[in-house]
């Protein structure tokens, strides 16, 4: 027997997973639904467009829903510690780039909730791997896929 990969993520993150797995299974699979209704009565299915795109849409939708209910059955919710001194999952770090001196805050988070364009980074994100485990005031060559960059974290929360 196979075990599921784990999912960690925070309450928020879970929280939001579930809105968009109610939002499929209420509103965009009844949706679906209709429009294949609507393109077979076009009449011959061998050379409809409308039904072709409505059959692929509903496999996405079905992809989805079972790609999040596995991620949130599987969901490790991330613990609030009340130590701020060590970078870790679920804390936000702020950190400087050096030499320019680029301030740069991030949300180390699982990748399931990941979102960089918001603030959260994935903990398999090189940038995460290599801030985890360190501390106020350390100075940290991350290497990415554009190249090293040299930090030192300012705070963490």
């Amino acid at each position: 027997m196979s075990t599921e990969k784990q999912y960690p993520m925070t309450v928020a993150g879970k929280q939001k997973l579930e809105e968009e797995l109610e939002l499929l299974k209420t509103v965009k699979r009844k949706e679906v639904v209709e429009r294949i209704k609507i393109a077979r009565s076009f009449g011959d299915l061998s050379e409809n467009s409308e039904y072709d795109s409505a059959k692929e849409d509903q496999a996405f939708v079905e992809g989805r829903i079972s790609t999040l209910e596995s991620m949130i059955r599987n969901a490790v919710i991330i613990e609030e510690e009340g130590n701020n001194d060590t970078v870790a999952l679920g804390k936000t770090v702020t950190f400087i780039e050096i030499p320019d001196g680029d301030e740069e805050t991030y949300t180390i988070v699982g990748s399931a909730e990941a979102d960089p364009l918001e603030g959260l980074i994935s903990n398999d994100s090189p940038i995460a791997k290599g801030l985890l485990g360190k501390t106020i005031g350390e100075k940290v060559k991350i290497v990415t896929p554009g190249g090293e960059m040299d930090v030192e974290i300012k705070s963490i929360s």
